[in-house]
C-alpha cells in the first residue's frame, strides 16, 4: 500500500510538470487563447469591409447613380453646363508678439 500511495505521488507530480512546464503547458494555452481573439476580432474588421465592398460593388453594377457619385466624389468631374463653386477656408493670421 505504501508503494502505491508513491507511485500515485509521482504520478500527479509529473502530470503537474507536464501541465504546467512541459509541451503545449497552460501558459502557451493562455497565450494561444489570446492570440486566436485578436485574430478574430481582426477577421470580423475584414468581413465588414467586404461587405462594404460587395455592397459599393452591387451599387456599380444595378445603376448610373453610383457611378456618377463615385466620379464626382473621388475625380472631381462634373456634367456639362454644370457650375462648380470651390469655397476655400481662409486663414487668419493673429499677431502673437504683442509689444
Amino acid at each position: 500500500m505504501k508503494i502505491f500511495r508513491i507511485v500515485l505521488i509521482v504520478l500527479l507530480i509529473t502530470l503537474h510538470y507536464r501541465l504546467w512546464f512541459g509541451d503545449n503547458a497552460y501558459s502557451e494555452h493562455l497565450e494561444m487563447t489570446e492570440k486566436v481573439a485578436s485574430l478574430t476580432q481582426a477577421n470580423e474588421a475584414l468581413q465588414l469591409r467586404n461587405k462594404i465592398m460587395m455592397a459599393d460593388i452591387q451599387d456599380l453594377k444595378s445603376g448610373l447613380d453610383a457611378i456618377e457619385e463615385k466620379a464626382r466624389n473621388e475625380l472631381g468631374l462634373i456634367k456639362k453646363d454644370e457650375v462648380f463653386y470651390r469655397i476655400v477656408p481662409t486663414t487668419k493670421k493673429q499677431n502673437t508678439n504683442n509689444q
